[in-house]
């Protein structure tokens, strides 16, 4: 498995209310090798408990996430 500390991809995802985010994600996760990492910015309050529970039902790791403002940022890595 390779091990990447760069971000693969950035998926932008402000503006979009559940389930658009995760449905833009895992898109985007589909065109990644295991272990790339990739950036989430989403603007949905809900947005932290979704990706929270997306995270475990399909493996992929949350390796961090953040707050600035009203734009929730989060840094998952693929299974």
């Amino acid at each position: 498995m390779t091990v990447t500390t760069a971000v693969a991809k950035t998926v932008d995802a402000r503006g979009l209310s559940c389930p658009l985010p995760i449905v833009k994600t895992a898109l985007a996760m589909r065109e990644l090798a295991s272990g790339d990492l990739v950036e989430v910015l989403a603007t949905d309050p809900g947005s932290t408990k979704d990706f929270a529970a997306w995270s475990k039902t399909t493996g992929h790791t949350l390796v961090e996430s953040s707050v600035d403002g009203k734009v929730f940022r989060y840094l998952l890595r693929k299974k």
